[in-house]
């Protein structure tokens, strides 16, 4: 399998166990460094990551929204980092849909394909 496929192949994984209400296994693609960026600004490592997953989508209280990805491309641009671009989108229980773009910045460790730097708005 090519690297392109396998990134692909870790990233549906991922949005597998989102959708299974597992956190945890949604945040195994990202290396423990990681950063991402958000409206209130970067976030720097997994935790930050988790907690801000947990105060909005993985309440206890409300439905968690589904997740699926579209247009998703992957780009090599070194042999071992990889850009993949496309569309997010969050479909709620009462049928309204949160979507946006998303660019992943993924890096060969030796744990496998993981995502570097995330930046969705």
């Amino acid at each position: 399998m090519n690297d392109e496929a396998l990134i692909l192949q870790v990233q549906a994984a991922s949005v597998a166990a989102w959708n299974q209400g597992d956190l945890p296994a949604h945040l195994a693609i990202y290396d423990e460094s990681a950063t991402t960026m958000s409206g209130a600004g970067p976030r720097q490592g997994t935790a930050p990551i988790e907690a801000a997953f947990r105060s909005t989508y993985f309440r206890a209280e409300s439905s968690r929204p589904a997740l699926r990805l579209e247009q998703m491309a992957v780009r090599l641009l070194a042999p071992d980092i990889a850009l993949m671009t496309g569309r997010y989108v969050l479909s709620h229980t009462d049928a309204t849909e949160q979507s946006g773009w998303t660019s992943l910045v993924w890096r060969r460790t030796p744990a496998g394909w993981r995502v570097v730097h995330d930046h969705s708005s």
